[in-house]
């Protein structure tokens, strides 16, 4: 992205499904965020919020919140700038799975190890809400296989994530909106 000079670019986990209409949501969103002329690195399209409840509205951009710490990075929209930061960050020479390096980015992450290691934390990130895509899987599914969920940062049955099918959501914790809308597993 970054040698080619691409203004902005979609990334998607080969897993998701669409929310319906998300590409008029979506392009819907694009066009409000030009217009406020919005100064912005990366935009989750769907993620595992920790604490949906705190993040802040953006005016005049509807569905759009000024992300807090999340997990897993299952789409978003990122542009030069940001790619640019992301890698000026060198984050290969650290190794850490992305879903842990973008909250570090934003300085959002609520590990403070983690984040000494990258002086410039000053990624611009925000997350549509509800969120577009959502992940094919979930925790206790046949076909569910993770690389993160096992992380020892979630084996705290105390944090509320906001997937319902996570074995990591607490028993009786509110169900998330996002869940009962219509899903496409395509465009």
């Amino acid at each position: 992205m970054v040698d080619q000079q691409m203004d902005k670019a979609l990334i998607f986990e080969d897993d998701v499904r669409f929310q319906a209409n998300f590409k008029r949501r979506l392009l819907r969103l694009m066009e409000e965020v030009g217009m406020v002329e919005l100064d912005w690195d990366i935009i989750y399209l769907g993620r595992k919020q920790v604490k949906p409840g705190d993040e802040e509205v953006v005016e005049n951009v509807r569905n759009l919140v000024v992300a807090d710490y999340s997990y897993w990075t299952l789409s978003y929209a990122i542009s030069l700038q940001g790619a640019q930061k992301l890698l000026n960050a060198e984050p290969l020479s650290k190794m850490l799975p992305v879903d842990e390096f973008l909250p570090i980015m934003y300085d959002k992450h609520i590990n403070e190890d983690y984040k000494s290691h990258f002086a410039n934390r000053n990624l611009q990130a925000f997350s549509t809400r509800p969120l577009l895509v959502q992940p094919a899987h979930y925790a206790g599914d046949p076909e569910w296989v993770s690389d993160t969920e096992t992380s020892t940062l979630w084996d705290d049955d105390n944090v509320r994530t906001d997937w319902r099918g996570s074995h990591k959501t607490l028993k009786g914790a509110p169900q998330s909106d996002m869940l009962q809308a219509t899903y496409k597993d395509e465009l």
